[in-house]
């Protein structure tokens, strides 16, 4: 009874899918389904505050200055302390900070702008910009030679260098030549293992100049910076208006001392920029806009494509129990750095897209979750402060606390289409084989026989039949639908082959509590 049910239910959709063209799959951009999200995030921001200055306190910070990006616009800001303790100036959005190893992402990005310009290959040895690295020895004879994506993935072999790599700031392009001419001492063969490299990334920058004929700040800032509208950030803190600089201190003998500032240099294509955050608003925005994959017209420096490579797990790093959650609770948590980015996914399936920094004086973090549309910031004038630790508990209530939820993948024209099939084969599967929509594995791996009792057992168990959900998607080409049900609900879920049309290749149907 319940079978002829959902065959009454959905035979009319069916029919009027007769003409439709399963070539074109349609696809259709994840969207955010709440639209009073922002208000939600809004009502968060009491607790947001209070959460930066609880941390800010407790460990010390002289100043601090933190945002919340939203949809790509900078919707909240915030700040305590001084970015001069001396001169009582007060830390907001405008004020100037040293973001140490944030700067890293910003390397790679015009690293891959290059590429995308056809004059460097990832690939390429390095010693092919830089003569002086060719005649490194390597731990071992049958060591192959580091390549750019090596360096951009901390993967060239180099020793993990803080704070010593801190320290190297003002280093200048002859006194790295004359290093790698001296020869470096390497902890692994290039490729065989992460290890965090402010060398790789100093190296990085020196390659920007070698190919673009410009300092990798003149060519990072004519080509990112300046497009962004990025004005209010620097590479040499003397230039830099003096009531916007921030000082960097020390928490020792229970005050505050203030640290030197370090010039720039070569080194500072690993961790030398100084920005803002209503600056560094803008270049989060690039990051969140590269999702989802589009056909829209490009609009940042650089390709949507590559930003998301960036932030691709090229090199796995880490597999445990992180304890980062607010509450302390155990989750299991995998990471990996991308080019100049760390990635993470979390126990909930949550996707992180961040950076810390670290330098005498200063810490830092920025953290986005492209498919949820948000990200935060926060800079610090204290050596080595853990910004990052406070973004995860602020992010964490920015979920939990309004309930935002992340964008919903809308299914393909195919998807839709193979949904509405299935259902009428599912109310009588006698007709399967003749309705064309099913790959040349299914008969062979499913029975019709059996895939009817199946379907028998699991609406008698569900009960009568109330209506059918729309299809979810997983990606474009795989979902499922649920079958709404008195008792229970029924899932369907579905795979489509690579073929053109794509025909159902695998299926299965399970009764869930409602």
């Amino acid at each position: 009874m319940a079978l002829k049910n959902l065959l009454r239910i959905v035979g009319s959709v069916v029919l009027s899918l007769a003409c439709f063209n399963v070539v074109a799959q349609g696809y259709k951009p994840p969207v955010f389904t709440d639209a009073n999200r922002l208000k939600k995030i809004e009502a968060a921001y009491p607790v947001i505050d209070q959460l930066y200055k609880n941390y800010a306190e407790k460990n010390h910070w002289p100043g601090m200055v933190y945002g919340i990006v939203v949809d790509g616009k900078l919707v909240h800001t915030g700040g305590m302390g001084y970015t001069d303790i001396s001169a009582k100036i007060a830390a907001n959005e405008t004020s100037d900070f040293r973001i140490a190893s944030m700067t890293k992402s910003l390397t790679a990005m015009v690293i891959l702008k290059l590429r995308d310009e056809g004059k460097l290959k990832l690939d390429d040895p390095a010693y092919l910009y830089i003569p002086e690295m060719k005649g490194m020895r390597y731990l071992t004879k049958d060591a192959t030679p580091v390549t750019i994506k090596n360096l951009l993935t901390h993967a060239a072999g180099y020793p993990e260098d803080n704070p010593w790599g801190d320290r190297q700031l003002a280093t200048t392009d002859e006194e790295l030549a004359a290093l790698y001419k001296k020869g470096i001492s390497f902890s692994n063969d290039p490729g065989l293992g992460f290890e965090y490299s402010n060398l790789g990334f100093a190296t990085l920058g020196y390659i920007i100049k070698k190919v673009s004929g410009q300092t990798y700040e003149q060519y990072i800032t004519e080509n990112i910076l300046k497009p962004l509208g990025m004005v209010h950030t620097y590479w040499e803190y003397d230039t830099v208006p003096k009531d916007k600089l921030a000082h960097g201190y020390r928490w020792l003998d229970n005050k505050w001392v203030e640290q030197p500032l370090l010039h720039d240099g070569t080194y500072g294509a690993m961790g030398g920029l100084i920005t803002t955050i209503e600056d560094w608003s803008k270049y989060m925005a690039v990051h969140l806009d590269a999702w989802p994959p589009r056909d829209d017209a490009e609009t940042s420096p650089v390709k949507r494509s590559s930003i998301r490579e960036m932030q691709y797990p090229w090199d796995m790093n880490y597999v445990g129990i992180s304890t980062n959650k607010p509450k302390g609770q155990p989750c299991a948590e995998v990471s990996a750095y991308g080019y100049g980015l760390g990635w993470a996914k979390d126990c909930e399936g949550r996707v992180y897209i961040s950076h810390s920094g670290g330098l005498p004086g200063f810490g830092s973090n920025w953290k986005i979750m492209p498919e949820y549309g948000i990200g935060v910031v926060c800079f610090v004038n204290l050596t080595y402060a853990n910004a990052g630790a406070v973004n995860n508990h602020v992010l964490d209530s920015l979920l939990t606390l309004p309930g935002i939820k992340p964008r919903q993948l809308l299914p393909s024209a195919i998807l839709e289409q193979r949904k509405n099939e299935l259902l009428k084969v599912i109310a009588d599967w006698s007709t399967a084989k003749a309705s064309g929509i099913f790959a040349q594995n299914f008969f062979m791996d499913y029975f019709p026989e059996k895939l009817k009792a199946e379907a028998s057992a699991a609406f008698d168990k569900a009960g009568k039949i109330i209506g059918v959900a729309d299809v979810v998607s997983e990606n474009q080409l795989r979902g499922y639908f649920i079958i709404q049900c008195e008792k229970a609900n029924i899932k369907a879920v579905f795979t489509l082959t690579p073929e053109n049309p794509p025909l159902i290749q695998a299926y299965h149907l399970d009764v869930v509590e409602k």
